[in-house]
């Protein structure tokens, strides 16, 4: 079995975490404070990856990315960036589809948290950003945990978009979802069996860990 597509599926997942980590914060903060009449557009720009089909992502970003494309030329040409079957369009088409992931849990920890927590945190003379990060995001640690399981867990899985931006590239774009498919076509049915042992064990380790975690299952066992 070839390790490299499993190397670049966990380097394209925790990069992709990474990246929605430091996207996700700020956008799920404001869509949890503002009273925009905008909101319901950006929560359903946000949400439209858990139902569109990955290929229709995938498609369009195919468009966007194209050198052929007025988008995808002024990238290549004026930042030296080809997002079209590389890694980097990898990360990018992977970031807007696994945004719902992490966004939609940090948002509904933030919502829950009583007004009280940032009114305390105002009369002290804490600005938003300080209210965020030290008092908001250390309250709601379970709901941040969930966003990164969830979104690195979901990276990994991804097939779809993945293929279509990224094709079938080894050692650049061959992510392990794209081996298994490849392994059984070629009727290579053990190779696939291995990839997808190693990925279930994976997600189904990363899950539980955070139904234990947010259950209190852990404590309890220590208390043990």
């Amino acid at each position: 079995m070839n390790w490299e597509p499993l190397r670049l599926t966990f380097e394209l997942a925790l990069t992709t975490t990474l990246v929605l980590l430091v996207v996700s914060v700020p956008l799920a903060f404001w869509l949890s404070k503002t009273t925009s009449r905008i909101k319901p557009v950006i929560e359903t720009l946000v949400s439209m990856p858990l139902v569109l089909p990955p290929t229709v992502l995938g498609f369009y970003f195919l468009l966007a990315f194209s050198p052929n494309n007025a988008f995808g030329s002024w990238i290549n040409e004026w930042l030296g960036i080809q997002l079209v079957f590389s890694f980097g369009g990898l990360v990018v088409a992977s970031v807007i589809y696994s945004l719902p992931f992490m966004v939609q849990p940090i948002q509904a920890g933030l919502t829950s948290l009583p007004p009280s927590l940032s009114e305390a945190a105002a009369t002290m003379g804490k600005s938003g950003v300080t209210q965020l990060f030290r008092v908001l995001l250390p309250n709601i640690r379970k709901s941040l945990l969930t966003g990164i399981v969830l979104a690195f867990a979901h990276t990994v899985g991804e097939f779809g978009v993945v293929l279509m931006i990224g094709g079938n590239i080894p050692g650049e774009t061959r992510v392990a979802s794209i081996a298994i498919y490849d392994e059984v076509e070629s009727l290579n049915y053990v190779a696939a069996n291995s990839y997808s042992l190693i990925l279930f064990a994976l997600t189904f380790a990363l899950l539980l860990l955070v139904y234990l975690l947010n259950g209190g299952y852990l404590k309890r066992f220590w208390k043990w």
